[in-house]
């Protein structure tokens, strides 16, 4: 017979070896997501959370191949205008909602028409949306949209549930529910994100940690020294300074990928009273800070040769690159005559706010020392990292060195950020035949015709810049050697699918 304090010392020996096996993966990740709100957010680090967090109607292979995930196939009509998708059978949201094609049609509704959705551009092509049965699902475009798959690959294409958006509204990034392998569990700003393993996930098999932590350190030497300590699994983006190290720690292991994106300085041009000023209202002195900058200097004493120089929103290595304007040379002179053309014979000042982590004010102090030999005196201003995407919404900025994880298709690194009204484009900048250029080129599947489209858009924005490109990274992680099954991919995201944890 069984004693009730042999029973309760049973129980509790029970609960406490459980929680001694309960794996948690701890992943330190360079600042603090924004709003976990995928209509509302803009950060890379945010959709690394999403990776868990919130599934999409298709995804991508290391390759860059879109996949099914919540849609399990697809077909378009003979004239491009109707995409016919059928739905993952069985597939729930972390509330229980049941995952169909009602609740398909309900997110798309939300991405189009909330007045906060930063999604709005990436959907502009969709004018119907018809549920055909509980599991199918069509979307009717106002003209052919080559960019729509690569859309859904991304936040416009991650679902969430009807149910919580319709009850939370705005305030669904407080406790966002999706039907991803994680459910969320607990944030705390500026100290970690927690989700719990969803045990009713569709393809729970394979996932093997219990949870997950995120982890935000914004210094890259502290993220390092906290994996050594093994107080975390893995991070994302190590310094390029410290990939030798790494490299030799028999402790530690190494994962890269070429990167979708690019780094530079996005100037307001238009966005309310930030852009009163010279730099704003003044092509020739963007053209003069460009000139100023050596891109090739930038990636050796700053990355260590790691990256790629760019002037782009497309790495040069690209198919949708304009060989037409490679990356230029330094030209100190030139820049000056510029100067001198627009009235600033004596030197400019001009205030750049950048993120608060070391390497990207490492990478600030290189261009502040160029541009000043070409009279243009650069004021840093050391923001973390929500407050400075903040202030740049808001046109509370002169200039904002900040960059773009890239998206599979070349729209998505252009579009948002050039288009008038486009959902990203803080610079407020606006040019009906960039506009014309832009939209045009998403309405062929033709590379040839949407090349010549982005070509001829380069040609004025080249002039114009309200972006001025600096470089490409390569995504870089450091994981302990207790993480197996890790899988890079160039959007830089962490998938867990197939991740161990051994102990």
């Amino acid at each position: 017979m069984v004693t009730p304090k042999l029973t309760a010392f049973a129980l509790a020996f029970g609960l406490a070896a459980t929680a001694l096996h309960a794996q948690d993966l701890r992943i330190g990740l360079q600042e603090d997501p924004d709003v976990l709100d995928p209509d509302q957010s803009r950060t890379f680090v945010g959709r690394i959370v999403y990776a868990s967090l919130c599934d999409k109607l298709v995804d991508i292979t290391p390759d860059l191949e879109i996949i099914p995930q919540l849609a399990t196939g697809w077909e378009w009509s003979d004239d491009g205008l109707q995409l016919t998708m059928t739905l993952r059978e069985g597939a729930v949201f972390h509330d229980g909602t049941p995952f169909n094609a009602e609740a398909v049609a309900a997110n798309i509704d939300r991405s189009q028409n909330l007045p906060e959705s930063r999604r709005k551009s990436e959907l502009s092509s969709i004018t119907g949306v018809e549920v055909v049965d509980d599991m199918t699902i069509r979307f009717t475009l106002g003209a052919p949209d080559a960019t729509l798959l690569a859309q859904f690959a991304d936040r416009a294409g991650m679902m969430l549930s009807p149910t919580a958006f319709e009850a939370a509204g705005t305030d669904l990034g407080l406790n966002p529910v999706c039907s991803g392998p994680f459910s969320f569990g607990e944030r705390i700003q500026q100290d970690r994100i927690v989700l719990n393993r969803f045990a009713d996930y569709w393809n729970a098999d394979a996932i093997n940690v219990d949870s997950v932590t995120f982890l935000p350190i914004p210094d890259t030497t502290v993220r390092l020294a906290n994996l050594r300590a093994g107080d975390l699994d893995m991070l994302e983006r190590l310094a390029a300074t410290d990939v030798a190290s790494v490299n030799n720690d028999e402790d530690l292991q190494l994962e890269q990928a070429v990167s979708l994106g690019y780094q530079g300085i996005t100037i307001n041009v238009n966005n309310g009273a930030g852009a009163d000023n010279p730099l704003g209202q003044d092509a020739r002195i963007r053209q003069a800070l460009s000139l100023a900058i050596d891109r090739n200097v930038i990636n050796q004493v700053v990355f260590e040769g790691a990256f790629a120089p760019g002037n782009q929103p497309f790495p040069p290595t690209s198919p949708w690159y304009n060989d037409a304007y490679p990356v230029p040379e330094r030209d100190v002179e030139a820049a000056r005559a510029l100067l001198a053309e627009a009235g600033f014979a004596d030197g400019i000042d001009i205030t750049i706010q950048v993120t608060n982590n070391p390497v990207q004010l490492q990478m600030m102090q290189v261009v502040q020392s160029m541009a000043s030999e070409a009279g243009i005196n650069l004021e840093l201003q050391a923001k973390e990292f929500a407050t400075l995407l903040a202030d740049q919404s808001a046109g509370d900025y002169t200039a904002s060195q900040i960059g773009w994880s890239g998206r599979v298709d070349p729209d998505g690194n252009i579009h948002q950020f050039m288009t008038t009204d486009g959902g990203i484009n803080d610079s407020d900048y606006s040019n009906p035949e960039v506009d014309r250029l832009l939209n045009e080129a998403r309405t062929s599947t033709d590379m040839a015709v949407r090349q010549a489209s982005y070509n001829a858009a380069r040609d004025i924005l080249i002039q114009d810049l309200p972006i001025v490109y600096l470089y490409h990274p390569t995504w870089i992680w450091a994981l302990s050697n207790s993480v197996e099954g890790f899988t890079p991919y160039p959007d830089g995201m962490i998938r867990l699918e197939g991740v161990t944890l051994s102990e």
